[in-house]
C-alpha cells in the first residue's frame, strides 16, 4: 500500500508540473466532486466514492507532503485510515468538520500569496467553502431545517459557476519546484472562528427560537465585532502599544529580559581582562538560567564545559568561538531562536575582549617601536656631538687650555643625555615624569654648548624663579639646531639664531635663512613621520609629542626662502 501510494503521488505530481494552470484545475476538480458528494447526501454510496476520489485528488494538491517524499508506514495508515471513515462513517457533521478543515488550509494560503491572481484565487475558494457550508452542510443539522428551497436551489446551480470562474483565472508565472507552504497560525485561527459560527448559530437556535438565517447573521455580526475589540485592544495606534507590545515583550523575554544579561556581560567585562577567563565566567553564568542545564564551548584559548547534558541541544558557531547549549526543556522556535541571540551577546563581547588583548599589545609594540626610534634619534644626535668634539680635538690649533674647558663643557651635558636616553629605553611604556629646571641654567647650558657651532642667541627677561621641562627643551632645541646645522653645512652662509621669550607664554624659536621647508613635507611635519635623509624621520614628530604631553605645543612658525622658523611655546596660540 505504501509502495503504491507513492508512486501515485510521484507520478500526479509529474504530471502537474508541466503546467502552471493545471493545479488549478485539480483544485477546480476537487471542490466539483465534492459540491456533487455534498449534494447527493450522506445516504449515497454514489457520495462515499466521490468522496475517496475528492480525497486522492486533495493527496496531489495538499502542502504537507511533498510529492518526491517516501511515504511512511505511519502516513499510509492515515490514509487508509481517512478514506475507511469516509466509507464507513459519513455523516453530516464530518462533512461540516471536513470543509472547515479545508478552509481554514486554504485560508493559511491566502497569506503566503503575494501573486494578485494567486491570491484571488484562493478567496474565491474560500467564498465556495463558506457557502457550501451555512447554506448546503449545516441546514442538515440545524436543530430546525429552516433553508428556504429557493436558496438551496441557488447555490446547488449557483455555486459551480465560482468554480468555472477560479478555472480561468489568469495565471502568473512562478517557479514550478516552489513547495506549498501555508501559515499554521491562520489555518488553526481560521478553523477556530468558523466553529465558533457555527456553534454559536446553534445556540441562538435552540436557547432563543431564532431562525437559522437570522441565528447566523447575529453570530457572524458578534464574532466580527468580538475580533474588532480584539485588534483594536492589541495594536489601538491611539498613543499607547496596546496587547500586541506586551505579548511581543513576553516572547522575546522568555523570564529574562535581553537587558539583563548584557547588563552581566558588561559588569563581567569590566571586572575580567583575560579572554578566557570572560568566556568561562560568561558560560557559567548562563547555565545559571533556568531553562538551561549546561553548556560547552571551544574558543580559539581553549575548550570546556559546565553544568549537565540534555537531549535538547541550541549550536551556535561564530568566527572565535563554538558553543553548544544544552536546554531543560524541548527547544521550541522561539526558545531556540532566543538561546541563539544569546549566545550571538557572548560572542560579541568574547571578540571584543580578543580585540582588547590585541590592542594591549599593540600599543605596548608601539611605545617599543616610538621608544627605539626616539632612543635612535638621541644616540644619533649624540654621536654627532662626539663627532664634532673629537673634529676639534685633531684640528684645532688651539691651546690645550682651551680644548679641555671646551670639553668640561660638553661632555657633562653628553653624560646627561645618554643617562635620560638609557632610561628612557628601560621604560618603553611610559612617558618619563620631566625635570624641571631654572630656565637661566637651562638657556646657560645651551648657549656654552653651541657657543662653537656659530649660533646666533637672544634672550629676554631671563628669571631664576622661571622653570622648564628640560627633557622637552633639550629634545626641542637638540632636534632643530641640530637640522639648521646640517642644513648650513650644504648652504654656506646660513644664519641660525635662537630667541628665548620667557614671560607668559614662555616662547622658543629657532631659526634659519635657508631655503623653506618643501610643501610636501611642510604638510605632514609634526604630525606623522616624514622622509629624511640623514635619520629615521621621527625626531620633530617626537619632540612634537613630547610637547603636547607636557603642556606646549610645538609649530612651523613661518616657511620661506630665507626665512624659517620653528617656535615651542605654552599650548595658546603661537
Amino acid at each position: 500500500m505504501t509502495a503504491v501510494l507513492t508512486a501515485y503521488s510521484r507520478v500526479a505530481r509529474a504530471v502537474l508540473r508541466t503546467s502552471q494552470r493545471r493545479w488549478r484545475f485539480v483544485v477546480v476538480l476537487m471542490l466539483v466532486l465534492l459540491h456533487v458528494a455534498v449534494l447527493r447526501g450522506v445516504e449515497d454510496n454514489g457520495a462515499r466514492a466521490l468522496l475517496l476520489a475528492h480525497l486522492g485528488l486533495l493527496l496531489l494538491w495538499q502542502p504537507f507532503l511533498g510529492g518526491e517524499s517516501r511515504v511512511t508506514g505511519s502516513q499510509a495508515i492515515l490514509i487508509v485510515l481517512g478514506a475507511a471513515v469516509v466509507t464507513l462513517w459519513l455523516n453530516w457533521w464530518l462533512l461540516a468538520l471536513w470543509v472547515i478543515v479545508l478552509a481554514g488550509i486554504v485560508g493559511g494560503k491566502v497569506f503566503q500569496e503575494s501573486a494578485r491572481w494567486q491570491r484571488r484565487f484562493y478567496l474565491a475558494e474560500i467564498v465556495y467553502l463558506l457557502a457550501l457550508l451555512t447554506i448546503v452542510i449545516l441546514p442538515e443539522i440545524a436543530p430546525r431545517r429552516e433553508i428556504t428551497p429557493e436558496i438551496y436551489t441557488g447555490a446547488e446551480y449557483g455555486l459551480p459557476f465560482i468554480l468555472a470562474a477560479m478555472a480561468f483565472f489568469p495565471t502568473e508565472p512562478d517557479a514550478p519546484e516552489m513547495p506549498q507552504v501555508i501559515d499554521l497560525f491562520y489555518s488553526v485561527f481560521m478553523m477556530l472562528i468558523l466553529i465558533a459560527v457555527v456553534l454559536g448559530s446553534f445556540t441562538f437556535m435552540t436557547l432563543g427560537r431564532t431562525e437559522y438565517m437570522h441565528a447566523l447573521t447575529y453570530t457572524v455580526f458578534l464574532v466580527a465585532g468580538g475580533l474588532y475589540l480584539i485588534a483594536f485592544a492589541w495594536s489601538p495606534r491611539i498613543g499607547y502599544g496596546g496587547f500586541g507590545v506586551f505579548f511581543s515583550r513576553y516572547l522575546y523575554s522568555i523570564g529574562l529580559p535581553v537587558e539583563r544579561w548584557l547588563h552581566f556581560l558588561a559588569e563581567l567585562s569590566h571586572v575580567e581582562e583575560r579572554p578566557e577567563r570572560f568566556l568561562s565566567e560568561s558560560v557559567a553564568g548562563l547555565v545559571r538560567l533556568p531553562w538551561v542545564v549546561g553548556a560547552s564551548w571551544n574558543a580559539a584559548h581553549g575548550k570546556g564545559e559546565t553544568g549537565e547534558t540534555s537531549g535538547f541541544v541550541v549550536d551556535f558557531k561564530a568566527r572565535d568561538i563554538e558553543l553548544r547549549i544544552y536546554s531543560r526543556y524541548r527547544n521550541g522556535p522561539m526558545l531556540d531562536w532566543h538561546l541563539r541571540l544569546l549566545g550571538e551577546l557572548l560572542a560579541e563581547f568574547y571578540v571584543a575582549k580578543l580585540r582588547e588583548q590585541e590592542l594591549r599589545q599593540s600599543a605596548y609594540l608601539q611605545a617599543v617601536y616610538e621608544t627605539g626610534a626616539r632612543v635612535t634619534h638621541d644616540v644619533k644626535n649624540l654621536l654627532q656631538s662626539l663627532n664634532v668634539l673629537c673634529s676639534v680635538a685633531e684640528q684645532d690649533e688651539r691651546g690645550a687650555g682651551e680644548l679641555q674647558a671646551l670639553f668640561k663643557r660638553q661632555l657633562p651635558a653628553i653624560s646627561r643625555r645618554l643617562a635620560d636616553t638609557l632610561e628612557k629605553l628601560q621604560r618603553p611604556e611610559a612617558e618619563l615624569p620631566s625635570s624641571y629646571l631654572p630656565v637661566t641654567v637651562w638657556w646657560e647650558v645651551l648657549v656654552r654648548q653651541y657657543r662653537d657651532e656659530g649660533v646666533e642667541f637672544t634672550a629676554d627677561g631671563l628669571s631664576p624663579d622661571l622653570h622648564v621641562p628640560r627633557a622637552l627643551f633639550d629634545s626641542v632645541a637638540d632636534n632643530l639646531l641640530r637640522n639648521a646645522l646640517a642644513k648650513r653645512g650644504a648652504t654656506p652662509g646660513l644664519r641660525v639664531r635662537v630667541t628665548l621669550r620667557c614671560r607668559r607664554p614662555i616662547e622658543l624659536r629657532i631659526s634659519d635663512t635657508g631655503a623653506a621647508v618643501p610643501e610636501e613635507i611642510a604638510r605632514d611635519l609634526l604630525r606623522a613621520p616624514v622622509p629624511s635623509a640623514g635619520g629615521t624621520g621621527i625626531g620633530l614628530f617626537q619632540a612634537a609629542r613630547l610637547a603636547a604631553a607636557n603642556g606646549y605645543r610645538l609649530a612651523l612658525e613661518r616657511n620661506a626662502d630665507g626665512e624659517v622658523c620653528f617656535a615651542l611655546a605654552e599650548d595658546r596660540e603661537i
